[in-house]
């Protein structure tokens, strides 16, 4: 049969396929980041690994992934999306049994290396082939389906630890030994067999997926381009798109030629640079709203905001939730609506709710007191501290304090300790003086500092890791502050879904669109690459100055930063980012172009 005479239903299955592999490639993104919460209790149960080496085995995805995360789009120009793909999901599926069958440290820091080199090479080649390929009626679904899985992955994650954990919680209770040892010990290997189906149907739809045309166009292989097109669009639309990449190839031909020696037009030319550094400041105002620190302390900040222990944790429930679902509806409005309505939308919601939590922060955190000096002279002669705060301690801590503890006394209060060894800063949990089940805060050396100058150099590039192994502990904050009516913790956790709601409807969908939409073929793998690094660069930033921050000026005073960054988002999506629903790739970059003067 003739590429012209391709059945509608055929292409209809066909792009089916692409959302569905698409699909398949987020919810390995996301299983690569969440499957080592579920599997570590376990893990540290029966492995015989220290807290060092433990340490390293769950930083190595982190590793793994900052470096391909850089090679991305080098190896996508190199080797083809298509088969980078398929190299992506052979890591990961190769990580499964080296990772499930080790009995030792090695093999599963090698496990966990490729699956963060599996997750770096998906996240940038998924997006980059779904914007090559996919339609411009459908691209934006796509896109948001790799989004919806990644978050599903996380869920997934965290189902299956859940499982498990009943597991093992009625072993533990016959009081055998040996047999919660097995157990244990299975439950972890488990926890990454199951991950490995997901990962063979990946592998297998990335090899039954056409190349991306636009890197069969790049590398003059014109007929082939069309070919894939044709899979997925109509012939009329598939000639249409080709003499749009002839036409853009040749107006850049013509340029180049122009020029003395015939040399290429320059990567700082309008064109490139403008969407270039628009992708950039997207990616880094994603990151600046604060969405992963919100979503690594959400249930520290609903205990701070008045909230139980047990209440926080079905807020983190319903958070998670909240993601999810909003996700999906991102997926569905993002083709109907256009990337620039649900990302201004999405910012102006982002920015009230931030407001809203920092000003019901502010009325409590104004009250705070710090009893830094009383907790460091508590640190014992081994750099150590064990603090037990009740109602009791709480009153004596709060002596210290001199008149400020008169506002506070007789109330219910939390307490949590920031620290540092050298360069390296902590924070213990938050606990509650009204929760009489609370285990006393421990710090140690041990469980603080990196286990090697890898996971160190991760944690904080500028730190020291040989100075802070022998440095004092040092107390930086011990923050006693009321707790809030329930009432209030309801409020703040309402308006913290209230984020999580307009960033997945958002920025959450929106922001792989504009890393994949806005680069110019010439430049959009390794522009990609360049931008995703970046985003991690400036989410290892905030995850270094949150919690001095927090512990200096409050969860008020950072949650008006963000706010404040959003309105940097917000502004560049009303004004900067163009529309770009319903075009193709060529006509998205004629955009960029410098209009000839009339």
């Amino acid at each position: 049969m003739p590429p012209t005479a391709i059945p509608l239903g055929d292409k209809t299955a066909y792009n089916r396929l692409l959302l569905f592999v698409a699909g398949l490639g987020g919810l390995l993104y996301g299983i690569d980041v969440g499957i080592i919460a579920g599997a570590f209790p376990y893990l540290k149960a029966t492995s015989g690994l220290d807290a060092g080496q433990l340490s390293f085995v769950v930083a190595a995805v982190l590793l793994g992934s900052a470096v391909s995360t850089l090679a991305a789009g080098m190896l996508a120009d190199w080797m083809g999306r298509k088969w980078l793909m398929t190299l992506s999901g052979l890591l990961f599926v190769a990580s499964i049994p080296i990772i499930a069958l080790s009995h030792g440290y090695t093999p599963l820091v090698l496990g966990r290396l490729l699956q963060g080199i599996s997750g770096g090479l998906v996240g940038v080649v998924i997006p980059l082939y779904l914007a090559e390929c996919l339609g411009s009626t459908n691209r934006g679904k796509g896109t948001g389906v790799f989004q919806w899985m990644l978050v599903f992955g996380f869920v997934v994650a965290a189902i299956v630890a859940l499982y498990f954990s009943y597991k093992v919680d009625r072993v533990a209770k016959l009081g055998d030994p040996a047999k919660l040892f097995a157990v244990n010990d299975s439950a972890w290997r488990s926890i990454f067999w199951v991950s490995l189906p997901p990962g063979i149907l990946f592998v297998i739809g990335s090899l039954i997926v056409a190349e991306s045309p636009r890197w069969l166009f790049l590398r003059g292989r014109r007929e082939d381009a069309r070919r894939a097109l044709l899979r997925s669009r109509d012939a009329e639309q598939a000639d249409l798109e080709v003499r749009e990449m002839e036409a853009n190839a040749a107006a850049e031909h013509a340029k180049d030629s122009a020029r003395a020696g015939g040399a290429k037009e320059p990567l700082l030319s309008r064109r490139y640079v403008i969407p270039f550094v628009l992708a950039c400041v997207i990616l880094a105002c994603n990151q600046a709203t604060g969405v992963n620190s919100i979503i690594g302390y959400n249930a520290d900040i609903f205990i701070q905001g008045g909230l139980s222990d047990v209440q926080a944790h079905y807020g983190n429930l319903l958070f998670t939730l909240v993601n999810f679902l909003m996700t999906m509806v991102a997926v569905m409005l993002v083709d109907r609506k256009g990337r620039k309505f649900l990302l201004s939308i999405g910012t102006a919601g982002i920015i009230a709710s931030l407001i809203a939590v920092g000003v019901l922060f502010h009325r409590t955190e104004r009250l705070r007191v710090d009893a830094r000096e009383a907790v460091q002279a508590a640190v014992g002669p081994g750099q150590d501290a064990r603090i037990v705060f009740n109602a009791e301690s709480a009153q004596r801590l709060l002596a210290t304090a001199g008149e400020a503890d008169r506002a506070l006394a007789g109330r219910p209060l939390t307490l949590s300790v920031i620290y540092s060894y050298g360069g390296f800063r902590s924070a213990t949990a938050v606990v509650r003086s009204d929760d009489p089940a609370a285990p006393p805060l421990e710090i140690s050396r041990e469980a603080s500092l990196p286990s090697n100058k890898v996971s160190a150099f991760i944690s904080n590039p500028l730190a020291s890791l040989g100075e802070a192994r022998t440095a004092p502990l040092r107390i930086e904050n011990a923050l006693i502050t009321p707790v809030p009516s329930q009432g209030n913790g309801w409020l703040t956790a309402a308006f913290t879904f209230s984020f999580m709601a307009f960033f997945a409807i958002g920025p959450g969908v929106v922001v792989w669109l504009a890393l994949s939409e806005l680069m110019p073929t010439r430049i959009r793998s390794n522009g990609m690459s360049v931008a995703l690094t970046l985003n991690q660069a400036v989410s290892t930033t905030i995850a270094a100055v949150f919690l001095p921050t927090v512990g200096k000026y409050g969860y008020s005073t950072m949650f008006f930063l963000f706010a404040g960054c959003t309105v940097v988002y917000f502004v560049t999506a009303v004004f900067f980012l163009p529309e770009t629903k319903g075009k193709t790739l060529e006509e998205i970059e004629q955009l960029f172009e410098r209009r000839p003067r009339q």
